[in-house]
Parts: C-alpha cells; structure tokens; sequence
C-alpha cells in the first residue's frame, strides 16, 4: 500500500483549519504493519500542523509506537473499563503526560442500559484515583450506538452524558465518537448534526467528527453560543474558527 504523504498533510492541515482542536490517528484495519504506519502518520502530521494527536488504536504497541515520536500533547484513545488493562492504559498516560480515553464497556460488551453505564463509569473513576490520574485529563466514552440498530439506547447515552458529570468533582470530562451513530443509516449528516447538538445541552466536552462537514461545525458552533460559551458577534461562526486557527 502506497503512503502518500501530501494526501495525510493536506487533510491534516484543512481540518485544523475548519476548527479541529486535535487529529485522531488511526492506521485502519487493512494496515499489515501498524506500528510502523502509526510511527509514519505521526511524523507527516507533525511536520504540517502542531494539533494535539489523538492515537487510536486498539493496540497497545501502536499507541508506545505513536507516543515515542509524538512532540506534543497526546490522547490515548482508548482503554476499557476491565481493571487489568485500564490499570496499564492509566500508568501509560500518566507516564507519557498523555490524556486517555475510557469506555464505559468491559469484557462483556457494550452496557445495553444507562444503569450499567454509570456503574462502569463509577470503576473507571475509582480506578483512576487508585493510580492517582488527574480526571482533568481523563475522558469518559459512553460507546455511541448506531440509531438503526439500538434507537431504545439513545436517550439513555443522552443521559448519561449529564450523569457522568456528577460523578466526580472536578467533573470529569465526555467524548463520544460521533459516526458511530449514523453508521449504516441513510441520513447520516442530519442525524449526526442533531445528536451532536443535544449532547452538547447536556455537557458533552468533546466529539471524535468530521471537521469538514461545514453544517455540522455551524451546528456545534452555534451550540457553544446559545450555551453562552462564547461572545456572539454577527460573524460569530467566522470568529469561532479563526481563534482554533
């Protein structure tokens, strides 16, 4: 597979451009030696933008790759909630001064209400002051479902979103990987929009997106307005994305 690096720097540089506050890297599952692609996207990323990198990967041997030559902040995306391998992925970060996501799924899947959710939560957060991990730096995912195949869910993530909050003082911050909820739908960008929207009303920090989906960024521009998180101007959406610049 050919590596084409203007294709990684010029997509890199375009979604920083359109309000991106990090880059998440991902090798993809047709990679057949991902350490390597890992170490290679890293360092043609680094050399366009200087964006906080967020290493996805579900190995932990890609994310030490991508961590050995990152520059800058880094997110490690992601652990889940099983304690033997959440305890590894917190004394990574905390070695690295990386933040870290964690999924609110352990090894028996994905919760299928927001009781188990929060229960899950709850362990994350207990172990992460067991290993004494700041919680500014910790992101909690609830594991956003496809609407087409879990709707009943939906409400019950919405939920939960705000319900992490409680949690923990300070509150621990929330992220969701945004897609995942239109995949295989027919809607997907007004689906996508609206979820996003709501979630944010409920306190989500933050969202895994596509930058270059220019009414999305409107949407969720104008959700931080209406949430007085910014100043409004005429040219308010113009002012938001020139100060991610």
């Amino acid at each position: 597979m050919r590596k084409d690096g203007n294709f990684i720097r010029d997509l890199a540089r375009r979604q920083v451009n359109a309000g991106a506050d990090a880059l998440d890297i991902n090798c993809g599952p047709l990679s057949k030696d991902p350490v390597k692609d890992m170490v290679w996207l890293v360092e043609t990323i680094q050399a366009e933008v200087s964006a906080v990198l967020c290493l996805d990967s579900t190995k932990r041997a890609v994310i030490e790759a991508g961590l050995d030559v990152c520059r800058g902040k880094a997110i490690i995306n992601s652990s889940s909630a099983d304690e033997d391998k959440l305890a590894g992925y917190l004394e990574l970060a905390k070695t690295r001064n990386a933040s870290l996501i964690a999924l609110t799924m352990d090894r028996n899947g994905v919760p299928q209400n927001k009781e188990k959710r929060l229960e899950l939560a709850a362990q994350i957060l207990d172990s992460a002051s067991r290993a004494d991990f700041p919680l500014t730096e910790l992101y909690l995912d609830p594991v956003l479902m496809p609407i087409n195949v879990a709707q009943q869910q939906l409400y019950d993530i919405l939920q939960v979103i705000n319900d992490f909050r409680l949690l923990s003082a300070p509150a621990v911050q929330t992220v969701l990987g945004l897609s995942n909820i239109s995949q295989g739908a027919k809607s997907r960008h007004i689906i996508n929009r609206t979820f996003l929207v709501m979630a944010q009303a409920l306190g989500l920090s933050a969202a895994i997106l596509d930058p270059l989906d220019k009414e999305l960024m409107q949407a969720l521009v104008t959700g931080e307005l209406i949430l007085n998180k910014t100043i409004y101007c005429d040219s308010y959406i113009d002012a938001y994305l020139k100060s991610k610049r």
